[in-house]
C-alpha cells in the first residue's frame, strides 16, 4: 500500500477554503466587512511570503466560530459547500484523487485550515482521513481556540507522525509516500515524502522543485 497526502487550499481546490470562508461570513452578515477583509488579506498575503504567525492568524480566524451555535454554522457551511467549495473542486483533482483510490492507497489531507471548515471538503472527495489544525470545543460549541499543535509547516510533520503512530504504522510502512502541495510552506514534509509533487506552484516552491527534479502539475 501507498500513502498519498493532498494540502486542500490551492491544490485540491482551485482557491483557499479558509480565505473564502471569511468572505462568506461576510455575505451572510456573521463578521464586518471593513474589519475583516483588511485582516484577512494581510495574514494570506503573510502565508504567500512564508511569514505569517499561525498562532495570530488562528486567533483571528477562529474567533468567529465561538460567536454562533454549532447549528448555526453547520448551516451556513452547508450553503458554503453549495456556494463557494463545489464550484472550485475541478475535475482535474477529483480525478488525481480517483487515480490513488483506484491503486488502494491510502488517503489523507493534510492542511492548516482548521478542521471544522475542512472536513466537509474532505467528505466531498470520499476522503476519510484528515489532517487539519483543531478548534476547541467544549459541550459541542467552539470556543475559539485551537487545541493541539497547528497543522502547518513542520506542525504538519508532527501531526503526520502523530496521526500514523495512531494507526501503529510510520512513513516506512508503507510502498511509496506522496504528498501534492501548491506552496513553499509545505517543503518541510515534502522533502520526507518519496514522491513530493508541485501543483500550480508558488514561485517559491516552483523554483525548489525544478531544482530538484520534481514533478509540477495543475490540476485546473
Amino acid at each position: 500500500m501507498e500513502l498519498a497526502l493532498f494540502d486542500l487550499d490551492n491544490t485540491l481546490l482551485a482557491g483557499d477554503s479558509d480565505f473564502e470562508w471569511g468572505r462568506f461570513l461576510i455575505t451572510v452578515g456573521a463578521i464586518d466587512e471593513e474589519l475583516h477583509l483588511a485582516r484577512n488579506a494581510q495574514f494570506y498575503e503573510d502565508y504567500k511570503q512564508g511569514t505569517l504567525d499561525i498562532h495570530a492568524f488562528l486567533e483571528f480566524q477562529l474567533k468567529p466560530l465561538s460567536h454562533h451555535s454549532r447549528r448555526q454554522l453547520d448551516a451556513w457551511h452547508a450553503q458554503y459547500m453549495d456556494q463557494v467549495i463545489r464550484p472550485i473542486i475541478t475535475p482535474q483533482a477529483r480525478a488525481l484523487v480517483e487515480k490513488h483510490r483506484a491503486n488502494g492507497d491510502l488517503l489523507c489531507i493534510i492542511t492548516a485550515t482548521n478542521g471544522f471548515v475542512t472536513g466537509p471538503i474532505a467528505k466531498e472527495f470520499g476522503i476519510e482521513h484528515l489532517i487539519a489544525t483543531t478548534p476547541e470545543e467544549i459541550d459541542g460549541e467552539y470556543t475559539g481556540r485551537v487545541t493541539g499543535v497547528p497543522s502547518f509547516k513542520e506542525g504538519k510533520i508532527t501531526r503526520l507522525k502523530q496521526w500514523l503512530e495512531s494507526r501503529h504504522e510510520s512513513l516506512e510502512s508503507f510502498e511509496a509516500s506522496w504528498f501534492y502541495s501548491d506552496s513553499h510552506n509545505d517543503l518541510p514534509l515534502m522533502q520526507l515524502v518519496d514522491h513530493p509533487v508541485a501543483v500550480t506552484p508558488d514561485p517559491t516552491l516552483k523554483a525548489y522543485a525544478e531544482s530538484h527534479g520534481w514533478p509540477i502539475i495543475s490540476l485546473r
